[in-house]
């Protein structure tokens, strides 16, 4: 099992680093080149939804990025330290956070629109989006 982790500041700049880098090591990993722009498009999604999480709650901690290449498969899970009561934020809702859940709620529909197999957590120290792709086993050409 091969992993790379990268961290980077709550920063919106930084997202494109994160898309590129993500889709360099599933490539490596085998995953399938017509797939590829649906890993960055996602991980794009799931590190902004992160950085806005982590600018919304002032935190300062960097945002996580877990790229896990094991047999057959291939799963990057992007963390925040964000902390939620509940998924959907709870019942309070003044309309700053009514704007903000709906944006959440947006971009994970978007995930789930691009990645077949997407978990989410979320919890009082953070949340955690796991997605996952099938590799094929890459062969080495030698001429």
């Amino acid at each position: 099992m091969a992993t790379v982790e990268l961290r980077f500041s709550a920063l919106p700049e930084h997202v494109r680093t994160a898309r590129l880098v993500a889709a360099a090591v599933a490539r490596r990993a085998g995953v399938d080149e017509a797939v590829l722009d649906e890993v960055r498009l996602a991980v794009g999604e799931a590190c902004s939804r992160a950085v806005g999480l982590h600018q919304s709650a002032g935190i300062t901690a960097p945002v996580k990025v877990q790229l896990v290449e094991e047999e057959k498969q291939f799963s990057i899970e992007v963390g925040d330290e964000a902390p939620r009561s509940s998924p959907g934020g709870g019942a309070s809702g003044s309309a700053g956070e009514d704007v903000e859940t709906e944006e959440d709620e947006m971009g994970l529909a978007v995930i789930s629109g691009l990645v077949d197999d997407v978990e989410v957590t979320a919890g009082e120290h953070g949340g955690q989006i796991r997605m996952t792709w099938p590799t094929t086993p890459t062969t080495a050409v030698i001429s």
